[in-house]
């Protein structure tokens, strides 16, 4: 054939030995008789990249085909060129098999399919998979049973979203999936939906779709557990004289009161109001935080300078 096999596998002639191999993988995948079982051309396509991963994946081969030494077939170029110089095992005038079969009788034999070592192609798990081969060959191709691959989704959520729940529609190869997230959840969590991940092999059964959650943060909630953390900045008079004070919650916005003579780092806990899951109740923790003023205040400087000394350290 007069092709260039870094062409074929879509890689520069500069490529790595890994960028090689990931690029035959990739396309191994896509092209797989198993997973294009009514489309000659992708089973075409597919020896087409298995020849060339066989010469590029191999360093000794790779070295005499830049030199020019064997062509895009794996044979001699030159002089005593011809079918001898090859690894195929040929069978007529097609190296693959009767009929363009990569997998009838003829082509591929023994344990490494014609000189293509799949499994270190694919990984080990390469035959679970694409329909599982029985050591030695092709002789078990696509009978097994195998589980479809799982499906890994990431998904952006507000912190509110996260703490009561809600119902987010995602697209995920081209079909929209309904996806409940619970109330209580937490930054990192993974939703499993069950079944509707890649579709198994053979009869298996289908993989699942694994959807990790990263919660944004809130303007002023921070979550501890399912407990709600609120930091509530008070001014000294409410501090001092006590104060009934509307703050928000999840749930919506409720009325507490600041104890008279109060203290910054005192905390005032709503029961309740935190996040709930089916088995849990968290709470509302609010810290109270002493805000002085900012502006300069006659009167108030007066009156704090007629109180009695504290001691309010203990060191």
């Amino acid at each position: 054939m007069n092709k260039n096999l870094y062409h074929v596998l879509g890689v520069s002639k500069e490529a790595s030995d890994a960028e090689i191999k990931s690029a035959y993988r990739k396309l191994a995948r896509k092209y797989h008789p198993d997973l294009n079982k009514d489309d000659k051309s992708a089973a075409e396509k597919f020896k087409e990249i298995s020849c060339a991963y066989d010469i590029l994946g191999n360093a000794d081969k790779r070295k005499k085909y830049d030199n020019g030494e064997i062509d895009a077939d794996g044979k001699p170029t030159g002089f005593g060129a011809g079918f001898g110089g090859g690894n195929y095992s040929y069978t007529g005038g097609n190296p693959f098999g009767s009929g363009g079969n990569p997998f009838g009788a003829g082509g591929f034999r023994g344990g490494n399919a014609g000189g293509f070592d799949f499994s270190s192609i694919f990984g080990e798990d390469i035959f679970s998979q694409f329909g599982g081969a029985q050591q030695g060959g092709f002789s078990g191709y696509g009978r097994r049973a195998r589980r479809g691959q799982d499906i890994n989704y990431t998904m952006q959520i507000d912190f509110l979203t996260a703490a009561q729940g809600a119902e987010r529609t995602v697209n995920l190869n081209g079909k929209n999936i309904n996806v409940k997230i619970p109330s209580g959840t937490q930054n990192g969590q993974t939703l499993r939906l069950k079944g509707l991940g890649d579709v198994g092999y053979n009869g298996g059964e289908n993989g699942d779709v694994l959807i990790t959650l990263n919660v944004a943060p809130h303007p002023y909630f921070t979550a501890d557990g399912l407990n709600i953390l609120l930091e509530l900045p008070i001014t000294m008079k409410e501090a001092v004289l006590g104060a009934k004070i509307t703050i928000p919650t999840i749930s919506g916005k409720v009325a507490v009161t600041v104890p008279p003579y109060s203290t910054s780092g005192e905390k005032l806990r709503l029961k309740g109001k935190g996040m709930k899951t089916k088995t849990a109740q968290g709470d509302e923790i609010v810290t109270l935080k002493i805000v002085a003023p900012k502006t300069k205040n006659a009167e108030l400087e007066k009156v704090l300078s007629s109180l009695a000394d504290e001691n309010v350290r203990n060191f």
